[in-house]
């Protein structure tokens, strides 16, 4: 087993752990966290952060032959997304707010989004995201505000 499938497998057994016979309601790994060929390269419970990469894929360019920054986003909430499943009760992000550095060229290769749950004050949770090129050049930074769901009423039998 290499490093990413015992971390997939680790992340699974979280997962499996948190929802038990109802994790078949949800979409493991998120068909978007998919379609943008995300990967889970890092993560340490503990600290409470996460880090995924990202290829930089021409599809995704605005015409200066750089990523649309909605794309840079859209990775941005493919990190905190999963971290936040993980580190908390379900819930929503409520508020993402991102600052660019430099614009996200084909030449990079892959971004990396490195995640961290910095407080927890119910039902909010606060984040913070760097996103880097291969070579550690800070290409955004961003801070979300999440919002834990409340669990559903459950019926009397």
């Amino acid at each position: 087993m290499n490093h990413n499938d015992a971390l997939s497998q680790k992340i699974m057994d979280i997962l499996e752990n948190k929802f038990g016979d109802q994790i078949d309601q949800y979409a493991f790994p998120p068909p978007v966290f998919t379609e943008m060929e995300a990967e889970i390269v890092a993560l340490d419970m503990a600290a409470g952060a996460m880090t995924v990469q990202f290829p930089v894929q021409e599809r995704y360019f605005n015409p200066y032959h750089a990523m649309q920054g909605g794309m840079v986003a859209a990775a941005i909430d493919n990190a905190l997304g999963p971290l936040s499943v993980l580190v908390a009760p379900p819930n929503v992000t409520r508020k993402l707010e991102l600052t660019y550095s430099r614009p996200v060229t084909l030449e990079m290769g892959s971004i990396q989004v490195h995640a961290r749950l910095i407080k927890r004050d119910e039902p909010r949770l606060f984040f913070r995201a760097e996103v880097r090129s291969r070579d550690g050049q800070r290409v955004a930074r961003a801070k979300a505000t999440h919002w834990i769901i409340p669990a559903p009423a459950t019926t009397p039998a």
